[in-house]
């Protein structure tokens, strides 16, 4: 039986790489999807195989229920259209997954400007106490159904839990949300909402596509990885769905690693 089936989720970033594939697969677990992006098709450079299609219609089309509204995560109006929508559409919103994020160009504090450091902080970093306030604020009022009332999945990164190699931004924004799910799993586990996080290591997306392009960064990143190989978008939608179901119904402030054993080292 599918894990979501009946489930409301709602997924920002959801037009391609991460997102997307997470949204897919929340979809194929039987969850309705809100699609949510400051851009509904995917972006040039990605590894999706079907890039021509937008991610809900690619659900519509494989006999889901998606639909798709344009949103500035880093926006609290557009957050909270995002949530009003699952609840309009669906009844309530049962999963909250904060996935949208960006990744500047590799450098050192000393060349980052205070402007890409605000914009790093306000997309990677705000948009998911956004989301998580809007969600939170919305499951605190909704019954408890198969044990919690809702469930929030943030999409941090290895760079959240080690120091990245040119990306001071990133890392403390990425760091920043790794102990705010912490922090909010405290807060409100009574309640029955769980708050997790995912911490993804070097993956196939467009967002790294430049690193993986250049012979010697990808030499790096794969010297990097005591896994052989490099993980998928998929690899990721796999954790969350598993953090989104009752399967993770006892897990709270957990952070969950899909890194190849990046961080093991």
């Amino acid at each position: 039986m599918a894990r979501l089936k009946g489930k409301t989720a709602a997924v920002t970033g959801s037009s391609s790489g991460n997102g997307r594939a997470i949204a897919l697969a929340l979809a194929a677990e039987g969850a309705n999807v809100v699609c949510s992006d400051i851009r509904k098709s995917t972006r040039d450079g990605g590894y999706e195989a079907d890039a021509d299609q937008d991610t809900d219609d690619a659900i519509r089309a494989d006999g889901g229920t998606a639909e798709y509204l344009d949103a500035d995560a880093s926006k609290a109006a557009d957050i909270q259209a995002v949530v009003d929508r699952a609840v309009q559409a669906f009844g309530r919103l049962d999963v909250m997954v904060n996935n949208a994020g960006i990744l500047p160009a590799p450098h050192t504090i000393v060349d980052e400007t205070e402007e890409e450091f605000d914009r790093v902080m306000l997309v990677d970093c705000k948009s998911v106490w956004l989301g998580c306030k809007a969600a939170i604020t919305r499951m605190r009022r909704q019954d408890v159904v198969d044990g919690t009332r809702g469930r929030i999945v943030n999409i941090a990164s290895i760079g959240g839990l080690a120091g990245l190699p040119m990306a001071p931004a990133y890392s403390t924004a990425k760091g920043a949300v790794v102990n705010l799910t912490r922090q909010l799993a405290a807060d409100f586990s009574a309640e029955r909402i769980n708050v997790n996080a995912v911490c993804p290591g070097f993956l196939h997306t467009a967002m790294l596509r430049p690193l993986l392009d250049a012979p010697e960064l990808n030499q790096a990143l794969h010297s990097a990885t005591p896994w052989p190989d490099l993980g998928h978008a998929e690899d990721v939608a796999k954790a969350t769905v598993f953090l989104a179901s009752g399967d993770a119904s006892w897990a709270s402030g957990s952070i969950l690693t899909i890194d190849g054993g990046y961080t093991a080292r």
